[in-house]
């Protein structure tokens, strides 16, 4: 996978494929975080304010790229989804404690369930969206079984 990076202001651009908008049918995907930035939560009825990481969970399939926004709170409230998500990327084991170790989000692999769930634009249109619903703990890959002579 050819690794994204931002462009600048006065960058050459030539690559007129993608970009695309890709819904996901309900289902389980292999992911990458491809980046996340830190951020504040400003509080809502449900959580008070605290710190929240948005992610952008990229899922590759045969139609193309999907990129999911999801956001993972910073409060006691939520640690639960917290482990969650550090156990799908192979951060955290069950019955363990984890200090968070953000620096090696990016670029973490995992495995999740994904959603569609629909909304209203300003304009009152009705639109879908795909949306990180679950993360599975995470599997390492299984050794390659050795054969001797085979390289």
């Amino acid at each position: 996978m050819t690794e994204l990076r931002e462009l600048g202001w006065d960058d050459v651009i030539t690559n007129e494929e993608g970009g695309e908008f890709i819904l996901l049918p309900p289902g389980d995907y292999e992911f990458t975080v491809s980046s996340f930035t830190r951020e504040r939560h400003n509080g809502s009825t449900k959580l008070p304010p605290c710190n929240k990481a948005v992610l952008n969970i990229l899922i590759e399939t045969k139609e193309g790229r999907a990129v999911i926004k999801h956001q993972l709170f910073l409060h006691q409230k939520t640690e639960g989804l917290l482990c969650s998500f550090f156990r799908a990327i192979g951060q955290k084991k069950h019955g363990e404690a984890l200090k968070m170790d953000w620096y090696k989000v990016e670029g973490s692999k995992g495995r999740c369930q994904v959603g569609v769930r629909e909304y209203t634009t300003d304009s009152d249109e009705v639109r879908q969206a795909n949306e990180i619903k679950k993360f599975y703990d995470y599997e390492a890959p299984a050794p390659k079984a050795f054969t001797p002579g085979n390289f």
